[in-house]
């Protein structure tokens, strides 16, 4: 099982009802939302989702016109305590893996918080976290199917 998940990215007007009404449509679909982050970029947000049927959501979004990107990200398992995430980047500081954006998943685990990773090297990422002992959650434990290729 790959150590990368696939999150959907969807550019969202900052309008009343609009993170509402992706929100429903995915729910009322059966798309059950994993993880998300919304960061404001002034007239547009960006909605990162990790979602329970990517296929599916995708097909989702197109039906309904909302162009929506797919990237990979880490996920990593750290104790939710002071100065373990400063411990899990150390290693990737020393690297110059860089990190583009991160959020924090919460409840995931008990005594664990979840951090989603996109790096500029995402494989380099995973192979330093590992070498390091960090846990990397998949795409089974986060509850997500598998994009087959196709």
């Amino acid at each position: 099982m790959s150590k990368k998940l696939k999150q959907i990215a969807v550019q969202i007007e900052n309008s009343p009802g609009r993170l509402f009404k992706i929100t429903k449509t995915l729910g009322d679909a059966g798309i059950n939302l994993r993880a998300l982050n919304l960061v404001d970029t002034g007239e547009f947000g960006i909605l990162r989702l990790l979602v329970s049927d990517l296929v599916k959501t995708r097909q989702i979004l197109m039906e309904k016109h909302v162009p929506a990107k797919v990237d990979e990200v880490v996920a990593a398992e750290i104790e939710d305590k002071p100065g373990q995430l400063s411990a899990l980047l150390a290693p990737l500081q020393q690297a110059k893996v860089q990190i583009l954006y991160m959020y924090a998943v919460i409840g995931f685990s008990s005594g664990k918080a979840v951090m989603v990773f996109h790096f500029n090297d995402n494989d380099k990422a995973i192979e330093i976290l590992q070498q390091n002992g960090v846990k990397l959650i998949d795409a089974k434990a986060f509850g997500m199917l598998e994009p087959t290729e196709g």
